[in-house]
């Protein structure tokens, strides 16, 4: 993708048409190839950036304004549809890229597999990575049906890559028997909840290299609906402001961040883009340093 000219579809609202001048960079991933309940993935990056446009730039939980933060929209990559492994290979070198251009990369989702060659790239660039997962789901299947490409493999995948060890899951409610088995041997995992254990957490992780992946549906389903595999029994808006906030607050050192899985066409009422939407600010303004 060429940087020398504005992405022509909508942008994200404030962002910058300057890619050397900016800091971060959005980027779309509109990929759903590999969902196991329902599709409509791919349209959350475009919808997300849309109806940014009702929200203030200025930030009252962090004091800061988006104006505070130069970032470019590169919008949407243009994905092969239906080929999920091109399509990971694609994201992984637009990734490194950014990286190498010493960006902090902030991804648009599209299923949850698209955070595997994100975490890849990260870890080729910090060796001492951990990774933040906030999910209603653990991820943590080896293979789907027989498939190893699948939106409940990606944590399982960065696991065996990076350790166990350095991965860290909030709000898990959903997952296989050998998924919850794995994860309370293998992972640090603190299920149901987000905000208290992950201000427990977060002063183990100072100084240290974190990226930040945000599955849409750990929120309830009557937060957000507009998601492919909705569970009930989730946390509300606020609780998950709230772990933003603290980890942009923390001494952790945030080299990127992702918010996945928002599926517009099931939410007409619009409240589960208009979350993520906010939830993107306020990642913009807390983890961009």
């Amino acid at each position: 993708m060429r940087f020398d000219e504005a992405y022509s579809g909508n942008v994200f609202i404030a962002s910058s048409n300057d890619y050397e001048a900016s800091r971060a960079v959005i980027y779309g991933m509109p990929m759903d190839f590999t969902v196991s309940f329902r599709p409509g993935s791919r349209f959350g990056p475009a919808r997300i950036r849309e109806v940014s446009i009702g929200l203030e730039e200025y930030s009252p939980y962090l004091d800061k304004s988006l104006s505070d933060t130069a970032y470019f929209d590169a919008g949407d990559l243009l994905l092969p549809f239906g080929n999920a492994a091109r399509s990971l290979d694609m994201i992984g070198d637009f990734v490194k890229r950014l990286l190498a251009d010493g960006k902090f990369p902030l991804g648009l989702g599209g299923e949850h597999l698209v955070s595997w060659p994100i975490i890849r790239e990260m870890y080729a660039r910090y060796p001492d990575l951990a990774v933040i997962h906030i999910d209603a789901h653990a991820d943590l299947r080896e293979h789907y049906e027989g498939e190893p490409l699948s939106h409940s493999t990606p944590i399982r995948k960065a696991a065996e890559l990076i350790g166990g060890s350095n991965i860290y899951q909030f709000g898990i409610r959903s997952g296989t028997r050998e998924e919850f088995e794995y994860a309370r041997k293998s992972i640090n995992f603190y299920p149901f909840d987000v905000y208290e254990p992950l201000r427990e957490v977060l002063p183990k992780l100072a100084g240290r290299p974190v990226y930040v992946t945000i599955d849409i549906d750990v929120l309830d389903p009557s937060a957000a609906p507009g998601t492919g595999t909705a569970e009930a029994g989730g946390i509300t808006s606020k609780e998950l402001l709230a772990a933003i906030h603290a980890i942009a607050r923390s001494e952790a050192r945030i080299v990127g961040a992702d918010v996945v899985e928002v599926a517009p066409v099931y939410d007409p009422s619009e409240q589960t883009q208009i979350t993520a939407s906010k939830l993107v600010r306020e990642m913009l303004i807390g983890f961009v340093k």
